[in-house]
């Protein structure tokens, strides 16, 4: 073996300038998977621990989606079509629910969280004419935010990472909230006015519907990470989140209407009913005294009785959108998940549990989409890598007949010819790699060291993060190693085939050529 092993570094050295044709593409294929790769684990981790940590638990439990949607804490994604902005719905029979949750082995805390979105005006009426006059507004720009209300007793210590810049927690059963200084800082630029704590702001919902409530600023932080990719959040008490989630007991649970409902209205046509209506109205003109009397005409009346429908319409102090959790020991995230969607499915209940990815689908769907393409260009630039090696050792063989020939000739067999050829590749691949490593690393020791950030939030989200850095793993390092040395013998065997067919005769006859 240590024969061959000469005689490949040999025929490498020899054959110079294929050699360093052949190193120059494995030392930048090599050094550009990793530096793609090391990228997208940062990418992936930085997202995952500032979720976990901060917005969605490690464990999520939600209703299970309507056919055509996907949800998450931030809201529908819908691929119905529909005139009418969807809400999260309501987990059904929470009670329940949270019995299992308690039962359930490996879980350290468990709150509850009310979801919505809301716009943040000023005035004491919506006036939503700065938002026309103003062309140069973005949507970075817009004090619109993720309206985020968490169980008073269990939210804040699940999630205690708020850095205050001033005032405090919303008071319980008040319509205080606290917010993030990106929204302040939307709101001063599009309003031209400052905003501190103590002032008053109207919330919009985003609704068909809207709902349109004023609010008390009590407090103003920043988010616990600066570079995080997670949206601009207002957090509120749940009272009085639950009205622009829709969570009322109509949306929580149907009702049938009463078996006698008085249809006399549609009895009656129109002349009828106006002539009527017309008759006491000028009647009581005539009779100051009539038309103030109440027992005269009740104009309440003509709606019938509305006690239901004013029921149905009040808040259901007890709906949640999610159930947040964190466990003990993350790495039995999947199996507690398992677990819990099995006792649901026994239970009969409309819920399901999910990990962190699936609970902010929003933002690791854009990640995961990101991954997709760059993988699908590594592919790419794998194959067209392996293809030049290929052709190149080829041309190699052609040139090498007579060598091959003559070692054929004086007794070399097939085995030793193709041992020769795999030590060449496998010692110019692994050298090639070691210096691709090298010069990954030296990028990224540059890079790194920049702290190049970005601040557009959109790109934020796409990129699963504002600080762009690079994060190698073992893993990374040693798979792109196999890959390579693996995709340069696969690519060798062609010329390997060729270079066996090769006889001292054919080898005589090139020579004499």
């Amino acid at each position: 073996m240590r024969e061959i092993i000469k005689l490949a570094l040999r025929n490498l050295k020899e054959h110079r300038s294929k050699t360093v044709i052949i190193a120059c593409f494995l030392i930048f294929g090599v050094a550009i998977v990793i530096l793609g790769n090391s990228f997208l684990e940062s990418v992936n981790r930085g997202l995952e621990k500032d979720f976990r940590a901060n917005y969605t638990g490690d464990i999520a439990i939600g209703k299970n989606p309507d056919k055509g949607t996907i949800n998450d804490i931030f809201g529908v994604n819908s691929t119905n079509v529909t005139t009418e902005v969807p809400l999260l719905p309501a987990i059904p029979d929470i009670d329940k629910v949270m019995e299992i949750v308690n039962e359930t082995d490996g879980i350290k805390s468990n709150t509850k969280l009310i979801s919505a979105q809301i716009l943040v005006a000023y005035g004491v009426e919506m006036d939503l004419s700065a938002l026309s006059d103003r062309d140069d507004l973005g949507f970075d720009d817009l004090p619109i935010s993720m309206l985020f209300a968490g169980e008073n007793s269990t939210y804040w210590n699940t999630f205690p990472s708020v850095n205050f810049i001033e005032g405090t927690y919303p008071a319980p059963d008040t319509n205080e909230i606290m917010i993030d200084t990106r929204v302040k800082n939307a709101y001063e630029s599009l309003y031209s006015r400052e905003l501190h704590v103590g002032d008053i702001v109207l919330c919009a919902g985003a609704t068909s519907d809207t709902v349109i409530r004023e609010a008390k600023v009590v407090g103003i932080f920043n988010p616990p990470n600066e570079n995080s990719a997670m949206f601009q959040i207002v957090y509120c008490n749940p009272a009085f989140a639950r009205s622009f989630a829709n969570l009322t007991y109509a949306s929580s649970f149907s009702q049938e209407l009463p078996d006698a409902i008085d249809l006399s209205l549609n009895t009656m046509d129109e002349d009828d009913l106006f002539a009527s209506f017309d008759d006491d109205l000028f009647a009581m003109e005539d009779d100051s005294s009539a038309f103030l009397a109440t027992d005269s005409f009740d104009f309440d009346s003509i709606l019938g009785d509305t006690t239901l429908r004013d029921e149905l319409n009040k808040t259901d102090d007890g709906a949640w959108n999610y159930i947040l959790m964190k466990v003990n020991n993350p790495l039995q995230t999947n199996a507690i998940i398992a677990e819990l969607n099995q006792k649901f499915k026994e239970a009969g209940l409309d819920v399901y549990a999910m990990d962190w990815k699936a609970a902010a689908y929003s933002y690791s769907q854009s990640v995961a989409g990101i991954s997709l393409i760059f993988n699908i260009l590594i592919i790419i630039l794998a194959i067209v890598v392996f293809i030049i090696i290929m052709n190149t050792m080829i041309v190699s063989v052609i040139e090498r007949t007579s060598e091959i020939g003559t070692m054929r000739a004086i007794g070399a067999e097939k085995k030793f010819v193709r041992r020769l050829f795999m030590s060449e590749t496998l010692i110019l691949t692994s050298l090639s790699s070691a210096l691709g490593i090298v010069l990954a690393a030296i990028i990224m020791a540059i890079f790194n060291s920049l702290n190049i950030t970005i601040t557009n939030s959109i790109a934020k989200m796409i990129l699963g993060g504002g600080l762009l850095r690079f994060s190698p793993t073992p893993a990374i390092i040693i798979t792109t190693i196999v890959i390579a040395i693996g995709g340069s013998l696969i690519s060798n065997l062609s010329p390997v085939k060729s270079a066996l067919k090769i006889t001292p005769l054919k080898a005589l006859n090139h020579g004499g050529d």
